[in-house]
């Protein structure tokens, strides 16, 4: 019997507001990728850390596909949130977004990590079971089964 506690997906929900600056940018005038996937992981990390109450260490981030270019003075809302658990990790999705002065928000990424929780020697530990409520957190849960059998298949193959 499983007799881990249980949470939903909304009590690890995090949001993350940044301003970009000249700091930020590449040569060509947008947003460095390397800093976005950056800030993505840092949500995850929380996101994760807020499901497990445990220290997390990324294990995987799948694509970093950027939909439309962020530049100077935007406003970035990075949203996270749990998609699937196994037994010591999570899956996490973030969503990016550039948010104008209105306050309407478009994609501009979309990324799932893995996350492995940590107990006090850093060794995996387990995780609590996710509640999936609304149709698209149980969406996401079959989803994130298939991601996960996908990365199982990718790895055999990598070794």
């Amino acid at each position: 019997m499983d007799n881990r506690i249980a949470k939903h997906v909304s009590d690890s929900e995090t949001e993350q507001i940044q301003v970009i600056f000249d700091h930020h940018l590449n040569g060509q005038g947008r947003v460095f990728g390397g800093q976005l996937a950056a800030w993505i992981d840092i949500v995850a990390g929380v996101v994760a850390r807020r499901h497990s109450g445990c220290n997390v260490t990324t294990a995987e981030i799948d694509s970093l596909q950027f939909k439309r270019p962020v530049y100077s003075s935007n406003t970035i809302v990075l949203h996270g949130k749990i998609t699937y658990v196994g037994n010591t990790s999570m899956e996490v999705r973030v969503d990016s977004y550039v948010e104008s002065l209105s306050g309407e928000r478009e994609l501009v990424n979309t990324a799932y990590l893995v996350l492995v929780a940590l107990d006090e020697h850093e060794k995996p530990t387990p995780v609590p079971r996710l509640i999936c409520e609304t149709e698209e957190e149980k969406r996401e849960w079959s989803a994130g089964e298939k991601r996960r059998q996908y990365r199982q298949m990718r790895r055999k193959e990598a070794f």
